[in-house]
């Protein structure tokens, strides 16, 4: 029987769960994994779910920490409001996002992201199926390496990289009609409709931008709709998650026509606790003190029984 890939693509919040790297690239997605799973073969006892979860965090960190060591060195440090928030939120997210962009520290992830998928992948069949799930800039990464053009350039650092990791995908690479055929997409607390930006801004000036992920994503589609099928696409949000964006109508935006391949829903998730519970009151939940908990709930989705329940049912309608 056909197998189910469920590949896993962290955000930055993996780095503060644990201080070993090692221990993270194989247990961040654990709860997730096993709730969706055990839903899965409960429903269906003769499916046979896969985890593959690819772990980038430790790329850009020596960067990160060079940077925070000035910024602490500064004499008016100590006088700055919100050092932990500034710290363990702004400047991973954003410090992330400029450091991904740049050519090395992205050729850098994009070689040792292909080094796992193929560990992870490995022992694929033609009629296995992929389902993606990502996490804040994990799923910018992710599209950024599958789609966008500024990796064709054979002369540039992490080309092969891209390459091979295209090529294993049913739909794109030189080989489109060989590869795994993705099967389901899951983005959560996902900041695409912020980079779709640099695409929709290129074409309100007739200016191309290497980092559109537009026309390649359009062929994954198109290649991968048979017979009135659409891909369903969920894009999870937590209200109090401040990278979480909605995607419904910027995938129109990004795409022309995209409602012909591809049935995405803004899937709006909930966390527990009596600190979820005062965060959500109408008198709080505009205020600091529920940007505060943002934190929390960009990383809720990990152990959501719903988030997973929903997973579960895409893995089982193909």
């Amino acid at each position: 029987m056909p197998k189910d890939y469920v590949l896993f693509l962290h955000g930055v919040n993996v780095r503060e769960s644990t201080g070993n790297e090692e221990r993270q690239i194989y247990t961040y997605a654990d709860n997730l994994f096993n709730l969706t799973a055990e839903i899965v073969q409960k429903e269906s006892p003769d499916r046979k779910c896969i985890k593959v979860p690819l772990y980038w965090g430790n790329v850009n960190q020596a960067s990160l920490e060079e940077l925070l060591s000035s910024l602490e060195g500064s004499s008016k440090w100590n006088q700055i409001w919100f050092q932990d928030f500034r710290k363990r939120q702004m400047l991973q997210f954003v410090g992330d996002a400029g450091l991904y962009i740049s050519r090395l520290i992205g050729s850098m992830a994009a070689d040792q992201l292909k080094e796992q998928a193929f560990r992870g992948l490995g022992n694929y069949e033609p009629e296995d199926r992929l389902h993606l799930v990502t996490h804040s800039w994990g799923t910018v990464m992710l599209f950024d390496i599958l789609f966008a053009s500024r990796w064709d350039d054979p002369e540039i650092p992490g080309h092969q990289s891209v390459k091979a990791i295209r090529d294993q995908l049913y739909g794109i690479g030189q080989n489109p009609k060989q590869g795994i055929r993705l099967a389901s997409i899951q983005t959560m607390g996902s900041p695409i409709p912020l980079f779709s930006l640099i695409t929709i801004s290129g074409k309100n000036t007739n200016d191309e931008s290497t980092h559109d992920i537009s026309p390649s994503l359009k062929d994954l589609l198109k290649n991968l709709v048979k017979g009135g099928n659409k891909l369903p696409w969920l894009n999870f949000i937590h209200p109090g998650d401040p990278i979480a964006w909605p995607l419904e109508k910027v995938i129109s935006k990004l795409i022309t026509g995209s409602e012909k391949y591809v049935e995405i829903e803004d899937v709006l998730t909930r966390g527990s606790g009596f600190w979820e519970f005062i965060v959500q009151t109408p008198p709080i939940r505009q205020t600091f003190l529920a940007l505060a908990n943002g934190g929390s709930a960009h990383g809720s989705y990990w152990k959501n029984k719903d988030v997973a329940k929903r997973i579960a049912a895409n893995i089982l309608k193909v």
